[in-house]
């Protein structure tokens, strides 16, 4: 199997529109990943292939409902690995508490319902702690950001004038 430094895995291929968010942030960042479907429920076999034998540093796994994969994931590695509830029945309350609730010593990293690209930002983060140049991509892409958001705020600012004016 080849390498990659993050394995996103989802219960199902229906997943894909959110899941689609992470990789587009670790594509951003250059960061080689493999996104799959596998099971914890109707493939456990898959899950396990994958997490012992996929050489990755991090783990993102998205899941709906019961939401289980993270944490099957987890208990399988030592390896970080960040759950993404995603929205289900219950409009994803049921995921975020499934994929939150982790027994002592088997922890799980969780963000916001469907938040694959948080989730790989902080793959993103995790990894810059032993890649210098991944770090100043980071630190970049913050430093973007807040330029965005300053520039937002002199416009809507600007626009307040006019009208108050």
């Amino acid at each position: 199997m080849k390498q990659n430094d993050v394995i996103m895995l989802m219960g199902s291929d229906s997943d894909l529109p959110v899941m689609e968010k992470g990789a587009e942030v670790l594509r951003e960042f250059g960061i080689p990943y493999l996104m799959t479907v596998a099971s914890a429920h109707r493939t456990p076999d898959r899950v396990h292939r994958l997490v012992k034998d996929g050489g990755a540093k991090v783990f993102i796994a998205g899941a709906g409902g019961a939401a289980h994969l993270a944490g099957v994931v987890a208990s399988l590695t030592t390896k970080p690995v960040i759950g993404v509830p995603l929205k289900s029945v219950l409009d994803g309350l049921d995921s975020l508490l499934s994929t939150v609730q982790m027994p002592k010593g088997v922890p799980v990293a969780t963000v916001a319902i469907d938040g694959a690209a948080n989730a790989a930002m902080l793959a993103v983060q995790i990894l810059a702690t032993a890649d210098k140049a991944l770090e100043k991509k980071l630190a970049e892409k913050r430093r973007k950001m807040a330029e965005e958001v300053e520039a937002k705020g002199r416009s809507v600012e600007a626009q307040a004038e006019k009208v108050t004016l």
